[in-house]
């Protein structure tokens, strides 16, 4: 039996006394994707050794100043990040937080920081997903050309990884050929266009106005960029923190150290035995 059996039971009873599930990620959600979590510039740049020789932090990186300073090695790193998560199969804890948002009365609402877009591959629905840090699978102008974001569909970058530079030719906006970014809030990003999370946003909170008994699951979501912790708090409803090391929580709910695809498959278990799936 699991050491955490009693957590998730408590985790179970509150999923199934609600009429919602917000659920509420961070960049440890990836992790059993096998998606790279940085903590700090030791685990970035054993990803990114490159920007390592370079001591490029990611700070450094995740810039609008990098794409304008060289926006082939910016582009390798974003272009690396692009493909990566192109390939990249989301883990079964997806689908049990699908499995359960479908036997509740409000199914679900996604307040993510990630800009993977695995939610989405997953199965999840566009209208039912915030992405407060927007998307890499969105491009905007350098310029704010227009103010337009458009898909990065047709843009298949072909990465040096070794020297994390992009090889193949710059993306460029078809309005005015000025370089196209990542529409991706980053560090010191003045220039971000908002628009595409700001009707998310809207989508949100209409969701919240129609969920008398919302609870909250938490996955992945540390302190070191809080927006997504600072979100789930200020919602004042049962939450449940699903973190290895950081599951304290100031809030009522319950707290569990462990990552979570254990966690969402140890409360999964709990669910059935109570016959919360049964029809």
């Amino acid at each position: 039996m699991s050491p955490h059996a009693s957590l998730f039971a408590e985790a179970a009873r509150l999923i199934a006394a609600a009429d919602g599930l917000i659920i509420a990620a961070g960049a440890g959600m990836g992790v059993d994707s096998g998606l790279p979590d940085f903590r700090g510039n030791a685990g970035f740049w054993r990803a990114y050794p490159a920007l390592a020789e370079a001591r490029i932090a990611f700070e450094d990186i995740a810039s609008p100043d990098a794409f304008r300073a060289s926006p082939a090695r910016a582009w390798g790193f974003y272009g690396h990040r692009l493909n990566l998560y192109r390939r990249t199969v989301p883990h079964a804890g997806f689908a049990i937080l699908q499995a359960i948002a479908g036997r509740l009365a409000q199914g679900s609402f996604v307040f993510t920081s990630n800009v993977d877009g695995q939610f989405q591959k997953a199965g999840f629905s566009d209208t039912g997903l915030c992405e407060v840090h927007g998307s890499i699978h969105h491009l905007q102008c350098m310029a704010g050309c227009g103010e337009a974001i458009v898909p990065a569909d047709g843009f298949q970058p072909d990465v040096d990884e070794a020297a994390c530079l992009l090889r193949s030719p710059l993306p460029r906006c078809a309005s005015c050929n000025d370089l196209l970014r990542p529409n991706v809030l980053m560090f010191g990003d003045w220039g971000w266009l908002g628009q595409r999370t700001d009707s998310q946003r809207r989508r949100l909170d209409v969701w919240l106005r129609g969920a008398a008994k919302p609870v909250i699951v938490e996955i992945g979501a540390g302190s070191h960029v809080p927006t997504v912790r600072w979100f789930s708090e200020s919602l004042g409803e049962p939450l449940i923190r699903i973190n290895p090391t950081e599951p304290e929580s100031p809030v009522r709910g319950v707290s569990l150290p462990c990552g979570g695809l254990e966690a969402l498959t140890g409360i999964h278990a709990a669910l059935t035995e109570m016959g919360f799936f049964r029809a």
